[in-house]
């Protein structure tokens, strides 16, 4: 019987692909059952704890009672555990988004941008449409040509209100061009920690504060002041396991056995065979060292989707219960292995009034052990001044269809 790898195109970046890919833009995608079909408090907690979080806005509703929300709200990056498919695709949408254009490529996530308008409370439902806004060609020092992908994840609450744009950047390369390219396996030092240094971090975590109730105004912001660090790591197979408890599965559907072969039936290209031919998820490069290895990485290592929560973190943590974070842009640039420790750093650039919002432009990064910026980003916070509490955003749409158009139209433009 002939499969999906003993075509002759299989794992190689062709124009077909790329036309193919770009027959899908603006074409609803079917998401799988979210992690959680509402917002409760265990499910907010299970997310935030998995990322180090036990702020009392998202975990203790006798505190978040007293705060401008009346009541406990989900951490911001909350959406990547819910919503609902806004729109079933139709039958010429299912023909178009049949099989993967890009399969058998590498697929890495690149950059990540999030635009948040509205809180999740409790109770709250949440509807998404997921779409493929833009595709680009470009040439990579590190795996030849390289086909940029940009999806869209655009969620809505139960009454139907905007709430968050999550807007996603993958680049899909020819995995044994990047092999070759990059030399084979890259090395990478990974010494044992010493008690000092074991020592340094523990004192980090011991130290850190959050803002909370103590409201940050805007006028109190110096351009050039740096927010505290926080710290993320020694990273272990453990925070991994943590964090999928809050998270969900995302990419293979969660469930075992029976359940996981009726995806691998659908899908055995998600199931790749481990040392001892046994079926295992994509996703085990993140826990298996040895299956990173034979895709040429050095050592399993994190999520992007880790970094951009541990980038939240540390802006929730600095902007107080009364601000909002209001923008999120950042690049994975190297991978986060297991065992490395992250530094989350992040500088006052700007501060703008603009249609009503008291503005704050910040560079923020995750920077690791060894001196290496690994996610560059830069945010936007809203304050309260002395004299008004903050407004938040009004989106560009007033719904999902219409965002989901505005979305393709900046990408083309």
């Amino acid at each position: 019987m002939t499969t999906l790898t003993d075509r002759a195109d299989y794992g190689l970046l062709t124009d077909e692909a790329i036309e193919r890919s770009r027959r899908r833009i603006g074409v609803p995608q079917r998401r799988h059952l979210p992690h959680n079909l509402e917002v409760t408090t265990d499910g907010i907690r299970h997310f935030a704890y998995g990322y180090g979080d036990d702020n009392p806005l998202w975990c203790d509703p006798g505190y978040a009672a007293g705060t401008r929300w009346g009541n406990v709200i989900a951490p911001p990056n909350f959406i990547y555990t819910m919503g609902e498919n806004a729109i079933e695709p139709d039958e010429r949408a299912r023909a178009l988004l049949k099989g993967d254009p890009f399969a058998g490529l590498g697929a890495y996530q690149a950059v990540m941008e999030f635009e948040y308008y509205r809180p999740l409370r409790l109770g709250d439902r949440c509807s998404c449409i997921r779409a493929q806004v833009g595709v680009g060609v470009k040439q990579s020092r590190f795996g030849g040509r390289a086909a940029h992908v940009t999806n869209d994840f655009l969620f809505g609450n139960g009454e139907g209100e905007v709430v968050a744009i999550q807007r996603g950047t993958w680049i899909h390369t020819e995995r044994h061009t990047s092999k070759k390219r990059s030399g084979g396996t890259p090395a990478v030092e990974f010494p044992p920690y010493t008690e000092d240094q074991l020592a340094e971090i523990d004192a980090a975590y011991d130290a850190e504060e959050r803002r909370g109730a103590r409201t940050r105004y805007f006028e109190d912001v110096n351009i050039g002041e740096e927010i505290q660090p926080r710290v993320k790591g020694p990273l272990t197979v453990t925070d991994v396991v943590v964090w999928h408890l809050g998270w969900g599965m995302q990419l293979t559907p969660p469930g075992a056995f029976a359940i996981a072969r009726k995806v691998r039936r659908k899908a055995p290209g998600l199931y790749p065979p481990n040392a001892r031919n046994i079926p295992d998820t994509v996703q085990r490069l993140h826990w298996e060292p040895e299956r990173a290895r034979e895709l040429g990485i050095p050592m399993n290592y994190d999520y992007g989707g880790m970094r951009e929560t541990w980038l939240t973190h540390a802006l929730t943590d600095w902007m107080g219960d009364d601000g909002w974070l209001f923008k999120l842009r950042c690049e994975h640039r190297k991978f986060n292995y297991i065992g490395d420790t992250t530094w989350v750093r992040g500088t006052v650039v700007d501060k703008v009034q603009t249609d009503g919002r008291n503005e704050v432009h910040l560079e923020i990064a995750c920077h690791n052990q060894r001196g290496e910026v690994s996610t560059p980003g830069t945010a936007v916070v809203l304050l309260p001044t002395r004299q008004s509490p903050v407004e938040l955003p009004e989106p560009p749409a007033a719904n999902l269809p219409d965002l989901l158009g505005t979305e393709i139209a900046r990408f083309a433009s």
